[in-house]
């Protein structure tokens, strides 16, 4: 069975749409409150080849601390890691990954192309 790995906010209504997904299909995902266990800028480098995208479209451009710490115009990728890795609130949800692929969940069905 394929290892798989949610990074999910109770709180957000998308990641609860997501984990019910993978509930429904019977996917035993270890469920990460990455809120409170934030990812390491490794594990953020490795979602993000996963993904195949830049730091800043991992990012939540609309929250207030994206705007407080002047993101919008930082091009260094690894600044933009620091920041998610000081600030795990910037970092998109929900996000699956499995040993190969990631995708987010936006819309949470979007999940089901790693299943």
């Amino acid at each position: 069975m394929m290892k798989l790995t949610i990074w999910h906010n109770p709180k957000c209504s998308k990641s609860r749409q997501a984990l019910e997904i993978l509930n429904e299909k019977s996917v035993d995902a270890d469920v990460v409150k990455y809120l409170e266990n934030t990812p390491s800028k490794e594990e953020i480098k490795d979602v993000l080849a996963k993904l195949n995208i830049s730091a800043r479209e991992l990012m939540r451009t609309k929250e207030d601390i994206y705007k407080e710490l002047g993101l919008k115009d930082e091009t260094d990728e690894e600044k933009l890691i620091d920041a998610m890795v000081e600030n795990p609130k910037l970092i998109e949800r929900p996000v699956v990954i499995t040993d190969k692929k990631a995708v987010i969940g936006r819309p949470p069905e979007k999940i089901l192309e790693v299943l």
